[in-house]
């Protein structure tokens, strides 16, 4: 955690953005890297193109969460952020980070953890996915979304998905009917209810025992992978 310090040394760089509309863009691949975000309100995500032209979501930004680390390396967004609704995010300069985080070593230390953290999170939650079936792909995510909500002291079994079948689809590798099938059939196990937009985790023992299981369960949905 970030001391009372640290946060108000924070606050005097970071910028207060506009706030985006559903679909506006907050950056995009190939721009020239200058700040990394925080996610305020609402939620965000981060798309490449595959060698085939194809967009690719690579990753959900939650409030709490960061965007941008991925382009520290190379000096440039290697995807487009683009908001899934109505969404705030806090503008961190990062030149002026790096003269801050030298001023402050707490500050330094906390951020590098967190960065790391997240970065890890990101690139572990992919290679798990791309191991996994389908049922498997669909209840390890709505864990993390469970754990994630968790983190910000929200509600870890009652929770809203900003994104369209659509998105889910493609970060899971899904086609779109597959995605919605497996819906069906986690609401038919109860293992979920499904209101509009909400999710409701009424069996986690069951997600977790799934997500978890080396099983072929779900298998019969492999061959609908793909670009929803």
């Amino acid at each position: 955690m970030l001391s009372p310090e640290d946060i108000d040394a924070l606050d005097r760089i970071v910028r207060r953005r506009r706030p985006l509309t559903k679909r506006g863009v907050l950056y995009r691949a190939g721009e020239r890297f200058g700040a990394i975000y925080a996610v305020r309100s609402g939620s965000l995500k981060r798309v490449s193109l595959t060698e085939d032209g194809e967009e690719q979501i690579t990753a959900f930004h939650l409030p709490g969460e960061l965007l941008g680390l991925d382009a520290i390396t190379f000096d440039r967004y290697p995807c487009t952020a683009v908001a899934l609704e109505t969404t705030s995010v806090c503008e961190i300069p990062f030149a002026q980070l790096e003269d801050l985080a030298t001023e402050v070593p707490g500050l330094q230390r906390q951020l590098l953890r967190i960065m790391s953290r997240e970065i890890f999170n990101e690139q572990e939650m992919l290679r798990t996915l791309a191991r996994r079936t389908a049922e498997q792909r669909l209840a390890i995510l709505l864990l993390s979304l469970s754990e994630r909500f968790a983190r910000r002291s929200l509600s870890s079994t009652r929770f809203r998905l900003p994104m369209l079948r659509h998105d889910l689809s493609n970060y899971l590798g899904l086609a779109s009917e597959t995605t919605s099938r497996l819906f069906r059939r986690f609401v038919e196990q109860r293992r979920i209810v499904v209101s509009g937009c909400e999710v409701e985790l009424i069996d986690i023992h069951a997600l977790r025992s799934l997500a978890g299981s080396g099983s072929e369960e779900g298998g019969r949905d492999q061959h609908a992978t793909g670009g929803a």
